[in-house]
């Protein structure tokens, strides 16, 4: 089955306008790298998951889920097949005394729950307000900051399987640990969550948001393209802290540059491609590796060929 008869049969059950062809991926994530996506679709709807995942898996096609291309990078050859971003956007606030339940669609992002959670006084999410993914995503992979990760909160989870039926996943069951859920080994796509979080006193939510918000912009070098902390934190080190005792701050290959501002972030200086961060990436591991005996494992993810 060749592009143009793929895109045919795609347009005959997803409107055309959330259908692209050989899309530059590099518009669609955070570090501003990546090439095409031979088809990359805006998904609306269950039907049209549904539909999505029997017709890859029918005819043997590739399938990607990206959420907002934040922890990641794409390689400078693309993503074969069909990738797909999810565009649920639905939030529904749930009051029950004390315990508030927020169900939030996969799609949405982080930034943006947190301030409508904060307009309506509700409290438990601020560690998350700066966190630039989606729902679905920062569960997939338990994401986390100030102490706080994902799995103190998910009460929930709504996901649609390899066969296109619909379940739910209580917390206990999704086996969360550090920067990692089940969902990080099965083909399930999150479609939905619960949230379970408390009233609280708006001025002190805006201040905690606020204090993270000016730690982040004073510690973190986010006026350049990168993907976040570049590595996971050791069980007895701090990835950070090794890369920057190797001396390795400024370290550039190409476009590609450890941060000098948080040795823990490779950013993109403006042109550099997937293969210079992956470059950056070998040979801080093997410099950390070679001074302190420590292997760093990558906290993003990879993809594409």
């Amino acid at each position: 089955m060749n592009m143009q008869e793929i895109y045919e049969q795609l347009a005959k059950n997803i409107p055309t306008s959330q259908i692209k062809r050989e899309e530059i991926m590099a518009n669609h994530t955070s570090f501003k790298v990546g090439g095409k996506a031979d088809f990359w679709i805006k998904i609306k709807t269950i039907e049209e998951l549904r539909y999505i995942i029997e017709y890859t898996k029918k005819n043997d096609i590739p399938l990607t889920i990206v959420g907002n291309g934040t922890n990641l990078l794409v390689k400078d050859e693309g993503i074969r097949g069909i990738t797909i971003s999810l565009d649920f956007d639905n939030i529904k606030i749930e009051e029950n005394d004390e315990n508030i339940n927020v169900i939030v669609g996969s799609g949405v992002k982080l930034p943006m729950l947190a301030m409508i959670l904060q307009k309506n006084a509700i409290e438990g999410f601020e560690f998350a307000s700066g966190i630039p993914g989606t729902i679905g995503g920062a569960i997939r992979m338990n994401a986390g900051a100030y102490g706080k990760e994902m799995k103190e909160i998910v009460k929930v989870a709504q996901y649609i399987d390899e066969s296109g039926n619909i379940k739910l996943l209580q917390n206990e069951d999704m086996d969360f640990s550090y920067r990692h859920s089940r969902f990080k080994e099965k083909q399930d796509i999150i479609i939905e969550a619960t949230l379970q979080l408390k009233k609280g006193n708006i001025d002190e939510i805006k201040q905690k948001m606020c204090i993270y918000k000016n730690t982040r912009e004073e510690k973190q070098p986010i006026d350049k393209p990168s993907a976040g902390s570049t590595f996971k934190r050791g069980t007895n080190y701090i990835a950070a802290q090794l890369i920057d005792q190797a001396g390795l701050k400024g370290y550039k290959i190409g476009g590609a540059e450890v941060s000098l501002k948080h040795a823990g972030f490779i950013v993109n200086t403006g042109n550099a491609t997937a293969k210079d961060i992956l470059n950056l990436v070998d040979y801080i591991i093997k410099t950390v590796y070679d001074k302190f005996g420590k292997v760093l494992e990558l906290e993003i993810e990879v993809l594409g060929e």
